[in-house]
């Protein structure tokens, strides 16, 4: 009786362990599945903004109290007087989600480092979105000619020499966020051109 009772106890033990690495198994690839899932889904949100083509169309860029035009693969800039300093970039979503534009930070000159931290970036006073392969804008302005980066646009601009802008954006549910570096470079004849030179992902690995 003790032998069969043994061998009772080790078989009910072996089915029980068989059915637990079955469970764990399928555990495992319902997990690898879900992300798998989630990860394509991110995917269908994730936006990535570039320059927009030469060819797109010309974009009128509102302000409180005026207004940039901004042609396709450029940007546009003016001082007013002592008071307010304009900008504005024409984008291109070339993701497939919608972008939303959360704020961005300025550098005289062609900028190397890394960007600022999100929380120090200048936050934009409304939402802009840009539609999925479509072109959009971004803009920013200077209002406070006492403020040190007042001055250090000013002089940059007015003298034309290029200027680094970093865009912080993300998807429609507000994750996924990226930092997009753009370069301006006055082109002699009064207009800007825009080209982007890093991407930094700020909610997700590095892929360098």
């Amino acid at each position: 009786m003790a032998e069969w009772t043994t061998i009772s106890a080790l078989a009910t033990a072996g089915g029980t362990l068989v059915l637990a690495g079955a469970t764990f198994s399928s555990v495992r690839s319902a997990n690898r599945a879900a992300r798998t899932a989630e990860r394509t889904l991110l995917a269908g949100l994730r936006p990535l903004l570039v320059p927009s083509r030469l060819e797109d169309p010309i974009q009128k860029v509102y302000f409180y109290t005026k207004h940039l035009t901004v042609s396709g693969g450029g940007a546009a800039v003016e001082i007013i007087d002592d008071t307010a300093i304009y900008m504005a970039i024409s984008v291109r979503n070339a993701g497939t989600g919608i972008g939303l534009l959360h704020g961005w930070s300025f550098h005289p000159g062609r900028y190397r480092d890394d960007p600022v931290a999100p929380a120090d970036f200048i936050r934009l006073t409304r939402d802009i979105y840009v539609p999925a392969g479509d072109v959009g804008y971004w803009q920013g302005t200077f209002r406070d000619p006492a403020a040190a980066a007042y001055a250090e646009a000013r002089e940059a601009i007015a003298a034309g020499t290029e200027v680094t802008i970093d865009i912080l954006y993300g998807d429609l549910e507000g994750g996924q966020r990226v930092i997009t570096r753009f370069v301006l470079m006055a082109r002699g004849d009064g207009s800007w051109g825009a080209v982007v030179s890093r991407y930094w992902n700020v909610d997700a690995a590095d892929p360098r």
